[in-house]
């Protein structure tokens, strides 16, 4: 802040240094005036004015210290504490601006909300229209078709999943309810959707859970699961994805290991980037790059961390890891 005072004033350091020169100047060139007299009287201005900028920079400072530190949310006139008339017109603008930004952010954030719940409203009356979609398919005798169309029906039921939760990420904290949740009925209820597109592929589950029940939020877990167990079976052929629970080193461990082909090196710690979708296949126009976008951000207010190990051509683990149950009280305060 020194140097940027002494910046905006330099025209005045620059004026006043002018001054010392000029009577010194004159005091040379003029012998009736006395130069040690002319030298002693600049040397006395030059210590007041050095004391005069010292107070000056303190008192003119302190209102642009306070605007630098000040919360943009409150209150300019009881933050800043204006002194000079300049500070006040600062201060005028600044308060001006701020209820100008205020009611512009009250408009968008309303519009923000209406938007959101009218997508949310669709969303939920997409799923009837599915839901009998779903009983036709189950109708049609002719295998191939309807595999088919199983395959493209769960393919716009995981995608509206996929939105309806990330409508709902922004507020999860308020949609939380920890309890013990049981691991194997989750399981299933997670994989029994996807039972056609892996009886097509030739995909089996082995479900190997030493540890049955885990402290979480079940609706938020089962999201975070299926988007790895769809990733499972996506890349995958011809082959079981085994799910794993255990206990190490004082945290459960939900295992999920696919035999397929992999992820490539430079891509593994880019998998939870938002919008990133594989390099080896990027063409691939159904790919999102969603789901373990989505999956990493529900999982924080959940304490859960992933680990993620993969070899091209040799499949993928993909470990989450729970927290200890104290922690997890004492985040939501239970």
């Amino acid at each position: 802040m020194i140097k940027d005072y002494l910046m905006e004033r330099k025209s005045w350091l620059a004026f006043f240094l002018f001054l010392e020169l000029f009577i010194l100047f004159v005091a040379y060139l003029d012998p009736t005036i006395p130069f040690s007299s002319a030298l002693y009287i600049v040397f006395l201005t030059s210590i007041l004015f050095a004391v005069f900028v010292i107070i000056r920079w303190k008192k003119e400072t302190a209102f642009y210290q306070r605007l630098q530190t000040c919360h943009l949310a409150l209150d300019p006139a009881s933050s800043l504490q204006a002194a000079s008339p300049f500070e006040r017109i600062v201060e005028r603008a600044l308060a001006s601006q701020m209820d100008q930004w205020k009611q512009e952010l009250a408009v968008w954030r309303t519009a923000l909300e209406q938007e959101r719940d009218e997508l949310l409203t669709w969303i939920h009356e997409m799923k009837t229209p599915l839901t009998a979609m779903r009983l036709m398919i189950e109708r049609v005798e002719e295998e191939n078709a309807k595999s088919s169309l199983l395959y493209e029906w769960l393919r716009i039921h995981l995608l509206l999943d996929q939105q309806l939760h990330q409508r709902r990420l922004p507020h999860m904290e308020n949609d939380l309810y920890i309890e013990h949740v049981e691991l194997k009925p989750l399981l299933i209820n997670e994989i029994k959707p996807l039972q056609p597109w892996c009886m097509q592929k030739g995909i089996g589950f082995d479900l190997q859970l030493n540890v049955r029940s885990v402290l979480s939020d079940a609706k938020w877990l089962s999201f975070i699961i299926r988007q790895i167990v769809t990733n499972a079976v996506k890349y995958s052929e011809s082959c079981d994805i085994i799910v794993k629970s255990f206990l190490e080193n004082g945290h459960i461990h939900l295992q999920i290991q696919d035999f397929g082909r992999g992820i490539d090196p430079k891509d593994l710690p880019r998998i939870f980037d938002k919008g990133f979708t594989s390099t080896a296949e990027h063409q691939n126009e159904t790919a999102t790059g969603m789901g373990l976008y989505l999956a990493k951000k529900a999982a924080q207010p959940l304490l859960l961390d992933f680990h993620v190990e993969s070899s091209p051509g040799r499949g993928t683990v993909f470990t989450i890891v729970f927290p200890q149950e104290n922690d997890l009280i004492r985040m939501h305060g239970m």
